[in-house]
């Protein structure tokens, strides 16, 4: 019987002592309380009504990061390297890490030499320019019989008009306008795109996975006035994100991805406007 005793009050002193732990860790505890607002260009704030909210353990922006640097890019001298295109051509793309052909971006990289040395690049310059009077565009020797007989001689007049092609172009660089139109056939710009473009939707799904699971602390939907509060937090740091679904209030398209600090024992107030929304990405 005295065991039985002894036993019954070491059990109460037992959950005495974890009740009492237990209290300690609640009241060095902390929480959020924030307020979504937005304002449409030219209007009045609003609030963010049954809005979803989440709390992370880590940006939302670095675990997308952290998902994109996981699925590794394609390869694209892999993809050069299948491309029908010459040896020169193929060459360059892998030297300059570019597969698009067009654009003035890709137009002023290239060299005057890079242009005559490189099959396709000019076939689409002399093709762009051979009709030109303005800039009394060189015309290309003719070889006479006796020339073509003799293949030193051909060879020396071909170089000739390389080099004054090539005086041509840094003469007049404006003749290298518009050669991209001519490359439209062998440009596989349009390939890897979509090519590229078939990684976004994994690298999404497996951001939304661990942003839902692993680092997810709390989930919950704003009120009518825009509010919502986390509670029984454990002091650290935090971010209140709406991962990448933006909260459309008029024109205006927000996103949250906002860092704070809980301390214990504190609730934290956070005000979400359009001032710390985070910035669209650029576009593609």
């Amino acid at each position: 019987m005295a065991a039985m005793k002894h036993a019954f009050r070491t059990s109460l002193c037992l959950c005495a002592g974890l009740l009492a732990l237990a209290t300690i860790a609640s009241a060095q505890d902390g929480a959020i309380q924030f307020s979504a607002n937005a304002t449409p260009d030219g209007g009045l704030q609003e609030p963010v009504r049954g809005f979803p909210f989440f709390v992370l353990s880590k940006s939302f922006q670095q675990i997308q990061a952290d998902a994109q640097a996981s699925i590794p890019k394609p390869d694209m001298n892999a993809f050069i390297a299948k491309l029908d295109i010459s040896p020169e051509l193929k060459a360059w793309m892998k030297k300059n890490q570019l597969v698009s052909l067009s654009g003035e971006a890709f137009i002023h990289r290239l060299t005057p030499q890079e242009i005559l040395d490189i099959p396709e690049f000019r076939r689409a310059y002399m093709e762009r320019n051979a009709g030109d009077e303005s800039v009394n565009f060189p015309k290309p020797p003719k070889l006479s019989a006796s020339d073509k007989r003799n293949p030193a001689k051909a060879q020396k007049i071909a170089e000739q008009y390389h080099q004054t092609l090539l005086r041509h172009i840094a003469t007049y660089p404006q003749t290298v306008e518009g050669l991209d139109l001519g490359l439209t056939d062998v440009d596989p710009g349009p390939q890897w795109a979509l090519v590229t473009a078939q990684r976004v939707p994994e690298i999404r799904r497996r951001a939304l996975d661990l942003a839902q699971s692993k680092y997810l602390v709390a989930r919950m939907q704003t009120d009518l006035q825009g509010q919502g509060a986390v509670e029984n937090l454990p002091p650290g740091n935090y971010w209140i994100s709406t991962l990448d679904t933006a909260a459309d209030v008029g024109d205006v398209h927000l996103r949250w991805d906002v860092p704070v600090t809980v301390l214990p024992g504190r609730t934290e107030n956070v005000a979400l406007s359009n001032v710390n929304a985070i910035q669209p990405p650029p576009l593609p």
